[in-house]
């Protein structure tokens, strides 16, 4: 059984939490997150710490607890750090372009992707090839890279396509002539 749910969440400097209304909001020097609580769910702020408490022993109930904590700890890094994804771009004559908030990708298809960045999504592309996804929603950080490697998922013949760059595909061998 997990446990996660009763560490304390520690708030780094400059972050500040609130809690009202049944909804937890945490500011800090790159914006302001909230999160709606589930009903038998309970946070409180405690000096320089945030505690999530549940109110009964039932199982969605145990799973929402550290669900919830999670989320909040995501949420006050993501306020004050941030979140990055960064992916790649591989094959001749692929690449990608920035044109205000929409991403242009050239995959070899006979016509580009185009890709609407949500709010509170950064893209940025380098060298035509290196796209980095960043913002304070690690949600949505990782939807929207996860979006964007999907138009081109790297095959494992040629290797090409949209990749994390920590990513390692695992490559297979074409069919062989037979003399």
């Amino acid at each position: 059984m997990s446990r996660i749910g009763f560490k304390n969440i520690p708030l780094p400097s400059g972050v500040t939490g609130n809690v009202a209304d049944g909804e937890v909001t945490v500011k800090g020097p790159k914006g302001e997150l909230s999160i709606k609580l589930p009903g038998q769910i309970s946070v409180a702020i405690e000096g320089d710490s945030i505690v999530v408490s549940r109110e009964s022993e039932i199982k969605a109930v145990r799973q929402l607890h550290g669900t919830i904590r999670s989320r909040i700890n995501s949420m006050t890094i993501g306020v004050s750090k941030g979140f990055e994804k960064n992916l790649e771009i591989q094959g001749v004559g692929y690449r990608a372009a920035v044109q205000g908030k929409e991403l242009n990708l050239s995959l070899g298809k006979s016509h580009p992707v185009i890709f609407q960045v949500p709010d509170g999504v950064e893209v940025k592309v380098e060298a035509n090839t290196k796209l980095s996804v960043s913002g304070i929603d690690k949600q949505l950080v990782g939807a929207a890279a996860a979006k964007i490697r999907s138009f081109y998922p790297p095959e494992p013949y040629k290797g090409k396509g949209i990749r994390y760059v920590d990513e390692y595909v695992i490559r297979k061998t074409g069919k062989s002539v037979v003399a």
